[in-house]
């Protein structure tokens, strides 16, 4: 690998994280926005990032001085690439709105330059060949928090190269990632492929009456040593994600339990903007939720 320069497109929830990442450990790194304004507000939570990193990671002002001298910012898209070893979007995640960035990316981008797509839900085959260069394209997926989660799911599809596969699995290792290679595409990749199915079941226990979401959430926390059950889960995650996927799975299969399931959440949740830890409320009340109480499992 032989990688120096790294552009993020998109500063949004994860764009920032990983710019972050990236330049804490010690790479040259454009971060890419549409306008200024939404670059001044990437700044201000790069600002934050640091006393996370001081707090979590014991970082100290020597290491953040040289993640900031390594960060750059641009609107101008053939200006953020012209130096870019590799490119990493993470634009909205609208099929279109993908596809329309490569398009634009494509003509200005160099021949050298690697395209990662940090997409969660969509399989590279889908943007390969509107990348013009399907070779040098392939998913790399972080987790939220990822200075803490660390993992990167690196997914090739069948055109990807192997050794540009290599080169990112490297690159996520150098970043400080838990690098975790995927021998072909899965939607979900492995971390949503093994835990959407499992919030899915929680929440079809709740909406079908078997249980109720503390003791479903006691019930995986006793038996496993698991530090969180799904319910908690689902209030770091998102109701919202997690309603999302629901009305998905339901519209696509018609199983009667998931429209119950997606009802449920709706009505309970989604109407009345409790959507977990981002409102401050979700199936726990924050910021001093029953679950991390030590008596919660009396």
């Amino acid at each position: 690998m032989d990688y120096k320069n790294i552009t993020v497109a998109g500063s949004g929830v994860l764009g920032y994280q990983i710019a972050f990442q990236a330049a804490f450990h010690n790479f040259k790194v454009t971060v890419y926005d549409i306008n200024d304004e939404i670059l001044e507000k990437a700044k201000a939570k790069f600002s934050t990032m640091s006393a996370v990193f001081k707090r979590d990671l014991n970082a100290t002002d020597a290491q953040l001085e040289v993640a900031f001298a390594n960060l750059r910012y641009s609107s101008n898209l053939a200006e953020a690439v012209k130096d870019a070893d590799l490119l990493i979007e993470a634009v909205p995640e609208n099929p279109s709105i993908k596809k329309d960035f490569y398009q634009k990316l494509v003509k200005v981008a160099p021949e050298k330059t690697v395209f990662a797509t940090n997409s969660s839900t969509l399989l590279p085959s889908q943007f390969a060949e509107v990348t013009g260069r399907p070779s040098k394209f392939l998913a790399l997926h972080f987790a939220n928090n990822i200075w803490i989660n660390n993992t990167a799911e690196i997914m090739g599809h069948p055109a990807t190269d192997p050794e540009i596969f290599k080169d990112v699995v490297a690159f996520a290792t150098a970043i400080g990632m838990l690098a975790l290679p995927l021998k072909k595409e899965q939607p979900g990749y492995l971390l949503n492929s093994l835990l959407v199915p499992f919030l899915s079941a929680a929440t079809s226990l709740v909406a079908n009456e078997v249980s109720d979401p503390q003791i479903i959430d006691k019930t995986w926390m006793k038996a496993t040593g698991a530090p969180l059950g799904p319910f908690a889960i689902i209030d770091v995650v998102g109701i919202n994600t997690v309603f999302n996927i629901n009305k998905m799975a339901s519209e696509a299969s018609g199983d009667p339990l998931k429209i119950k399931a997606t009802k449920y959440l709706k009505e309970n949740f989604i109407d009345t903007n409790k959507l977990g830890v981002s409102t401050g409320e979700g199936f726990y009340k924050y910021p001093n939720p029953a679950y991390k109480k030590d008596d919660f499992l009396s």
